[in-house]
């Protein structure tokens, strides 16, 4: 148990908490659920530099890194639809679930041919581009929790976090598209 390891133990430690601070009203819970995620996102960002700089690159990293990923930014996504926060918010978590569950089963099966399959460049880019829009999406609902931006401030700050929960959700589909090519010897395709 590494240093990188460790600290996506963390992130995953820090996932329920932060569902809940989002999900349970009480003064300034956007703040703290926004304040968790962000935390959270930092230590994705520092494990895998701490993992490459020392080459400390494990498979259990391999495995743990993507779970701890898929489970923060799953449990944003999940609140967003008990919340009614984001347009589609049910068509967003069935495409990103969907996703998940087909790289996770090709992962299975890659895994059951003694290979770990670690996550690829189009993955990191709709990780980040996922924590992005959840962390728009909460600023902005922190901000307009206050209820004292005008009408046409709410309504382009809700249009733009929108936009970018889909553009996450489009490099979801891109990514697991690649993600199906690159491994498809494992699924027989």
């Amino acid at each position: 148990m590494n240093t990188p390891n460790k600290l996506t133990v963390l992130r995953i430690l820090m996932t329920p908490i932060f569902m809940v601070t989002l999900i349970v009203d009480f003064p300034q819970h956007y703040l703290v659920a926004l304040a968790l995620f962000i935390a959270a996102s930092v230590t994705d960002l520092i494990d895998g530099k701490i993992a490459r700089k020392y080459n400390m690159i494990t498979d259990m990293g391999k495995f743990l890194d993507p779970l701890a990923d898929k489970m923060l930014t799953t449990a944003a996504f999940l609140s967003f639809m008990a919340l009614d926060i984001g347009w589609g918010m049910l068509w967003i978590n069935f495409i990103v679930l969907t996703r998940e569950f087909l790289v996770t089963s090709v992962r299975y099966m890659a895994a059951s041919s003694g290979k770990v399959v670690a996550a690829n460049i189009y993955g990191k880019i709709k990780t980040v581009s996922q924590m992005t829009a959840i962390i728009m999406a909460m600023a902005f609902e922190y901000f307009m929790s206050f209820g004292i931006l005008p009408p046409v401030v709410c309504t382009v700050m809700v249009v733009l976090y929108n936009i970018a929960l889909w553009f996450s959700v489009v490099m979801t589909v891109v990514s697991g598209v690649i993600y199906v090519k690159e491994n498809r010897e494992f699924i027989g395709i």
